[in-house]
């Protein structure tokens, strides 16, 4: 069920982009898990979880390639052995670095990033999941409470996610007015797919058929509802229109609020959670704003502050009997302060600010020596980004790419235009279009060029057809 996970992440983040770049953001969600399985069989799992490092903040190697890994009681849970745990971490893993790979929307390069998934993998996820998953990480002997990843998952992503974007720099301003997501049903299609993997990523952190896992469902269910009807009703008083766009935004947030609290929280306060997470998430798009950083998919509105929500949550309405319903972890807990436990908060704050700064400052600093590395600089050309990382960085594309002639028309100079022609794009046939000098003069393919009727295509059948449709008025 998590695995589904990796391409929803896809799907919504192609829906959300411009048709030109559609495709590519799919490839990065999937060639980033490829990244993490290595990764993680390699040393990942040994630096995030072993047992035999006492520093509190890193894992040592002595699991390196999954050695020692095999029926033994793992971390997580004495019920489940040590190689099915490594197994299921890794797609938590995965998930996440898909989630940061949205920094990269329209405008970045595809393989400098993928170099920054394996080191941010080893060197900022690993280190943050041993913090309060590892039974000898400092977090985890402090009393934090983190569920499933409010930590490790939500807030790393989504400060990755602003440290990457922060390096790789704006998406080009003429191309961001009048910016809308190309496909909103990829987007739904995306979003009902990470809903549904997210009952296992929640469910399944209870590690077991239990009523505790049973409740982390219905109180991921509960979040993600709420928060999606009052995202929408506060995109309603803007527009005063009703807008799916905002229901998977709300959606989203929402589950990302749950992932740290919903096996912590009794069902009522997983009301007021999704609220609140639907007020606070639809704001906080607005940040990006004011600190003047592209975040184009809003992975850091959505996951980082969402995650920090959630884990405040635990700190006021956790709950020692949830806890218990798994059976194992009984009478570990005393609540949160509804409970009376007031330094619960604190811990809780203490730890949403350990894991933003050392996010950001780590992934900022690891993105810019990458940049500095020959070869592998971050940003894509002027002239990539208006053509589309479809086709500068694959080669193929989501839909058939006769759009590409709006594009070019819309935002190349003319080529008599006093402006200049410094972003034109050098001459070419574009997957049998036309040439872009014909594209600058507003020809259609087939006036004056050796690949009018050359080529196949919808562009050739649509000239013929307007041909017959001529003969036949005549």
């Amino acid at each position: 069920m998590v695995l589904v996970m990796v391409p929803g992440l896809g799907f919504l983040y192609s829906g959300l982009a411009r048709r030109k770049s559609a495709l590519s953001l799919i490839w990065a969600c999937m060639f980033s898990a490829s990244v993490i399985t290595f990764q993680w069989y390699f040393w990942g799992y040994s630096l995030a979880f072993s047992q035999y490092a006492t520093n509190g903040f890193i894992g040592d190697l002595q699991k390196f390639g999954l050695m020692k890994t095999l029926g033994a009681p793992s971390p997580g849970s004495p019920l489940i052995p040590d190689l099915l745990y490594a197994f299921y971490q890794m797609q938590f893993c995965s998930v996440t670095a898909a989630i940061v790979v949205g920094a990269v929307a329209e405008r970045g390069r595809l393989i400098p990033m993928m170099v920054f998934i394996f080191c941010w993998a080893t060197i900022v996820y690993c280190p943050v999941a041993c913090w309060v998953w590892n039974i000898n990480g400092w977090a985890f002997k402090w009393g934090v409470l983190d569920y499933a990843g409010g930590g490790p998952v939500e807030i790393v992503s989504g400060m990755s996610a602003l440290a990457y974007s922060m390096i790789l720099g704006r998406r080009q301003e003429k191309m961001m007015l009048n910016f809308r997501p190309h496909n909103v049903s990829l987007i739904t299609l995306g979003t009902v797919l990470l809903w549904f993997g997210w009952l296992g990523f929640n469910g399944g952190s209870a590690f077991g058929a239990n009523l505790r896992a049973t409740v982390a469902c219905w109180n991921s269910n509960l979040t993600a509802m709420f928060a999606a009807f009052t995202w929408v009703l506060l995109d309603w008083r803007l527009a005063r229109k009703w807008s799916m766009v905002g229901w998977c935004s709300g959606c989203i947030s929402g589950l990302v609020a749950a992932t740290p609290a919903s096996g912590f929280i009794p069902p009522w306060a997983s009301v007021i959670l999704g609220i609140v997470t639907g007020v606070v998430c639809n704001f906080a798009t607005k940040i990006k704003f004011w600190i003047k950083i592209d975040d184009a998919l809003d992975v850091f509105a959505e996951h980082g502050v969402a995650g920090m929500v959630g884990l405040l949550f635990n700190g006021l309405f956790g709950a020692g009997y949830i806890i218990g319903l798994d059976g194992v972890n009984t009478g570990l807990f005393p609540g949160g302060w509804i409970k009376h436990n007031w330094k619960q908060l604190y811990i809780q704050f203490a730890y949403i600010v350990a894991c933003t700064a050392y996010a950001f400052v780590v992934s900022a600093l690891l993105a810019f020596i990458i940049n500095k590395i020959p070869g592998l600089h971050l940003r894509a050309s002027e002239e990539a980004e208006l053509l589309g990382m479809d086709d500068d960085q694959l080669g193929e594309f989501a839909y058939d790419y006769v759009e590409v002639r709006r594009d070019y028309l819309a935002w190349t100079p003319a080529k008599n235009d006093p402006i200049g022609t410094e972003h034109a794009i050098p001459q070419g046939d574009r997957h049998g279009i036309s040439q872009h000098s014909q594209m600058l003069e507003g020809k259609a393919p087939s006036e004056g060029s050796e690949y009018g009727h050359a080529h196949t295509g919808i562009a050739g059948d649509r000239h013929a057809m307007a041909m017959g449709s001529e003969r036949e008025k005549a």
